[in-house]
C-alpha cells in the first residue's frame, strides 16, 4: 500500500503539472503515454514490438495521438480517416508480405489498439488546447475520478448486487449507482464555479457520460486482460500497474464527451 501510495503521488504530481503548463510539455507527455499504453497492448496480445508490423502500429498511435505539428515544419497532421486508413492497408499488406506468418486476426488487433490508444490521447491533448482547456480537462477528468472513488466506496460500504461478476466479481451495481452520482456532482461543482463557460444541464450529461463510459472502459480492459489470463497490463506504475490500467475510463470517455458535442 506505502508503494502504491508514493507512486500515485509522484505520478500524480508530474501528470497536474505537465497538465497545467499545457502545450507541447502536456502534448509529449501524451504521446509518450500513447507509445508505452500500445506497447502494452502489443506485449498483451503476444506482439513482439520488434516486428515490422507493429511498428507500423507504433507509427499510427503517434500519428493519431498527435493534434499538430510545430508550424515551423510546415506540415500538417493527415486525418484521422487518412492514418486509419493506410495503417490498415499497411497491416493488411503485412499478411501478404510475411505469408501468413503475420495473420489477419494479429493485424485486426494491432489496428483496433492504435484506434484505441491513439484517439484517446488525441482528445485528451484536443481537451487541453481548447479556451479553457484547463478547465474543460479537468471537469473530465475530475469526473471520472470521482465516479472511480465513489464506485469503490459505496461499492464496499453497500455493495451487495454483483454489476458483472464474469469480468470484474468486485465492482456492484451500488457502487456503479454511487459513482454515477458522485461524478454528477462533481461536474455540478464545476457548473456552479465557471457559470460563464458551462450550464448545469451540460455538466450533469459530461458528469453522467464519464461515470457510465468510464466504468464500462474499465470492463472493457477487465475483460481483455482476464480473456489474456493477465492481471495488470504492465508494470511502469509500481502498485497500479501499468498506463493501460490507469487510463482505461480516460481512453473512452475523452473522445466521447467529444464525440457527443458535450464539450464545444
Amino acid at each position: 500500500m506505502g508503494q502504491r501510495i508514493v507512486t500515485g503521488l509522484v505520478a500524480g504530481t508530474a501528470f497536474f503539472c505537465l497538465l497545467w503548463l499545457g502545450d507541447w510539455y502536456y502534448s509529449l507527455l501524451l504521446v509518450a503515454m500513447a507509445i508505452i499504453g500500445y506497447s502494452e497492448f502489443a506485449k498483451l496480445n503476444g506482439h513482439a514490438w520488434s516486428r515490422w508490423d507493429v511498428l507500423a502500429g507504433f507509427v499510427g498511435v503517434i500519428i493519431l495521438a498527435l493534434t499538430r505539428l510545430p508550424e515551423s515544419w510546415g506540415v500538417s497532421l493527415p486525418s484521422f480517416a487518412t492514418v486509419s486508413w493506410l495503417l490498415m492497408f499497411a497491416l493488411l499488406a503485412a499478411t501478404v508480405f510475411s505469408k501468413n506468418k503475420i495473420q489477419l486476426e494479429h493485424a485486426a488487433v494491432l489496428f483496433i489498439g492504435a484506434i484505441y490508444v491513439g484517439t484517446g490521447f488525441h482528445y485528451m491533448a484536443a481537451t487541453r488546447e481548447l479556451d479553457h482547456g484547463i478547465f474543460w480537462s479537468m471537469l473530465t477528468f475530475v469526473s471520472i475520478w470521482t465516479s472511480d472513488a465513489g464506485a469503490y466506496f459505496v461499492g464496499k460500504a453497500i455493495g451487495r448486487t454483483k454489476l458483472w461478476p464474469a469480468i470484474s466479481p468486485n465492482k456492484t451495481i451500488e457502487g456503479a449507482l454511487g459513482g454515477l452520482v458522485l461524478a454528477v456532482v462533481a461536474a455540478l461543482a464545476f457548473a456552479y464555479f465557471g457559470s460563464e463557460w458551462i450550464g448545469y444541464g451540460r455538466a450533469a450529461l459530461i458528469g453522467l457520460t464519464a461515470a457510465i463510459a468510464g466504468q464500462l472502459g474499465d470492463l472493457i480492459q477487465s475483460a481483455y486482460k482476464r480473456f489474456r489470463g493477465v492481471k495488470d497490463s504492465g508494470n511502469l506504475l509500481p502498485g497500479h500497474g501499468g498506463v493501460l490500467d490507469r487510463t482505461d475510463s480516460w481512453l473512452i470517455v475523452f473522445p466521447l464527451v467529444h464525440l457527443l458535442t458535450l464539450i464545444p
